[in-house]
């Protein structure tokens, strides 16, 4: 990756008067409100991406719009960028600082103003845990569908700003799927609505474009969720595989099939038996992939499917076949795939979370080409995927206190996200783009095509303020970048072929 903020290749503005910006965010926001000293700051230097660090000028700490409002007013006449963040549990760098910036924590907008069980939808501020919110509805038989794995701890905001997904995204849909009507301030402190309380609005589709919009385009104050009727009956298959690749075949033919999952997950040998020894799930040790295959609804169409998928893994290579005994050992199931990313510490002090997406079909290549890179940076990769998208979670790792570990890292990494879109993929599939990935974006897309970017973001926030140096490359970078692979002997993006 190259430096973390560069002025050559990244927006630049002019130096502002910290003591002035302080006394005026004074003006606006309540005792305690104002983080100032550096201590304070510390906490906020990076998100759950923490190879970057930089510390803000500032952290701001609205409890109502209007706070919000007059913060972005003040940040847009004074010249000031802006970062919003929720619970920092992002893996892109999209809550990274910018050098300078107002951190605006949104941590404190946590309520859940309104619930409508006939209309099956739900009003919550940004800083609205994801799993509250399916807490709070369960006794009305509702649920909000996205599960990231982070959702314990992540706002709704920022799944909102990614676009997550989750384990049960291949039934119910990513973010994007499952919210109505968002409210939003732009840089100048207006307050917008877009989307509405029916299927459907008339005009362009600018709740989509916000979702997804990584803090780039306004700063989310509230957002109308849809809710889903829990089902009636789900159970989950664990299938156990010798061969990763094998794993990956079954993926394509279960969906190739015709059955839609309410999620299917993937975890290789390494992977598996560290979940193993942090959850003590029950998988098995001796394999080397297991598949987790989770199907709902009517108790007669889910016994069928499950059926239909055994037999299908069985015709792939499955070594074992096992249906959980009963909800206890669902859950089980689901707590050591859930568990898998902290239990990446018992093999490295530390790892690097890729999020890329292919086409099915190209899972067992993929994962062979993934063991080979793993081979040309010397550093194991333990791969945990939502299969059933092809959403790729390889997890590489590394010590961060080892010289030259970080930058291995990256390399592989940024290898792997260009491996997904040599074959048809794209670089991020939950996680966003950010800092971390923004120099595949110029792999991902043309010169043409990131400047229609840029002019998007232009039309919202004509300074270029809030969020700068995430998401879209200027086109200084994309040279640069393009240069550095023709050094190094490597095809520049125009030989990548494109879906």
């Amino acid at each position: 990756m190259l430096d973390t903020f560069d002025d050559r290749l990244d927006p630049t503005f002019a130096p502002v008067d910290r003591a002035a910006l302080i006394a005026r965010l004074r003006t606006i926001l309540p005792a305690g409100g104002l983080i100032t000293e550096a201590e304070g700051l510390r906490p906020y230097e990076s998100d759950g991406f923490s190879g970057y660090r930089v510390l803000p000028a500032v952290v701001a700490m609205p409890t109502q719009t209007v706070q919000v409002q007059a913060i972005l007013r003040a940040c847009s006449e004074m010249g000031v960028p802006v970062v919003a963040r929720g619970a920092g549990t992002g893996l892109s760098g999209g809550a990274l600082p910018y050098p300078g910036c107002v951190l605006l924590s949104l941590g404190k907008f946590n309520r859940i103003l309104s619930i409508d069980a006939d209309s099956r939808s739900a009003v919550v501020q940004p800083g609205v845990r994801n799993l509250a919110i399916s807490d709070a509805v369960a006794p009305l038989g509702l649920f909000y569908a996205p599960d990231p794995s982070s959702q314990l701890a992540c706002s709704i905001g920022g799944n909102v700003a990614e676009n997550a997904g989750g384990v049960h995204c291949l039934k119910y849909g990513l973010t994007v799927h499952n919210i109505l009507k968002v409210e939003m301030v732009t840089l100048a402190g207006d307050l917008v609505t877009l989307g509405g309380g029916c299927l459907d609005t008339p005009g362009f589709d600018l709740l989509a474009l916000i979702t997804g919009s990584e803090g780039l385009l306004g700063v989310i104050t509230e957002i109308t969720v849809r809710l889903t009727p829990l089902p009636s009956f789900t159970q989950v298959m664990l299938v156990a595989f010798d061969d990763v690749r094998k794993a990956g075949a079954a993926v394509a033919d279960i969906i190739a099939a015709g059955v839609i999952p309410a999620g299917l997950e993937m975890m290789d040998g390494p992977a598996l038996r560290a979940a193993e020894q942090f959850a003590h799930a029950g998988y098995p040790t001796d394999a080397e992939a297991i598949l987790l295959c989770e199907l709902d609804g009517a108790e007669a169409d889910v016994g069928e499917e499950l059926a239909r998928v055994a037999d299908l893994c069985r015709a792939a290579g499955a070594t074992e076949v096992r249906l959980a005994r009963d909800e206890a050992e669902r859950k089980t199931f689901w707590a050591g795939r859930k568990g898998a990313f902290p239990a990446m510490g018992r093999l490295a002090p530390d790892y690097y979370c890729i999020d890329g997406t292919i086409p099915r079909h190209q899972l067992p290549h993929v994962l062979s080409e993934i063991s080979r890179l793993s081979e040309v940076h010397g550093l194991l990769v333990a791969n945990v995927f939502h299969a059933g998208d092809g959403n790729l979670h390889p997890l590489i790792l590394y010590d961060a206190n080892a010289p030259g570990d970080l930058e291995r890292a990256e390399a592989m990494g940024g290898a792997i996200l260009e491996l997904c879109v040599s074959v048809g993929g794209s670089i991020t599939g939950e996680h966003g783009v950010g800092r971390e990935k923004i120099n595949q974006m110029c792999v991902q897309f043309t010169p043409d095509e990131v400047e229609a970017f840029a002019a998007i973001k232009a039309a919202f926030d004509p300074q270029g303020l809030l969020n700068p140096g995430k998401t879209i490359p200027t086109l200084a970078r994309c040279a640069e970048y393009g240069a550095m692979h023709v050094h190094r002997g490597e095809l520049p993006h125009p030989e990548l072929p494109r879906f």
